[in-house]
């Protein structure tokens, strides 16, 4: 009964961390797309936005965890960029029915997601 407890709770800090995350990324989207309609950024601007986003977000939600779990801060927190990382994937892949970026690209993103998950827990 109390391993089954403390499953859900792990489960509660991760989705916890995750919604903090993406609240993150959505509040920075919006005030990058106040940023592009105001002063016309060029492309490889934007890009280092989003990038930028992904590893603020994902700094967010493992510090969250971290804070929640209080041991082994550093692996929660990159599992939560690993997740984040995950869930983007499969919103991306659902939108356009493809990957977008070459591997390169995926990979790079995959690797600053869990820096920046892992980052954050070991903050916490």
């Amino acid at each position: 009964m109390e391993k089954t407890i403390r499953q859900e709770m792990k489960v509660t800090w991760v989705l916890k961390a995750l919604m903090a995350a993406y609240v993150v990324t959505g509040l920075l989207l919006l005030l990058l797309t106040l940023l592009v309609y105001k002063m016309e950024f060029s492309e490889e601007k934007v890009t280092a936005g989003i990038t930028a986003i992904y590893v603020l977000s994902t700094f967010v939600g493992g510090f969250v965890i971290g804070k929640l779990s209080k041991m082994r801060k550093f692996l929660w927190g990159l599992a939560v960029g690993i997740l984040y990382f995950g869930l983007l994937l499969l919103i991306s892949f659902g939108i356009y029915r493809t990957l977008q970026g070459n591997g390169t690209n995926i990979l790079t993103s995959f690797l600053l997601c869990a820096a920046g998950g892992m980052a954050g827990g070991m903050i916490s």
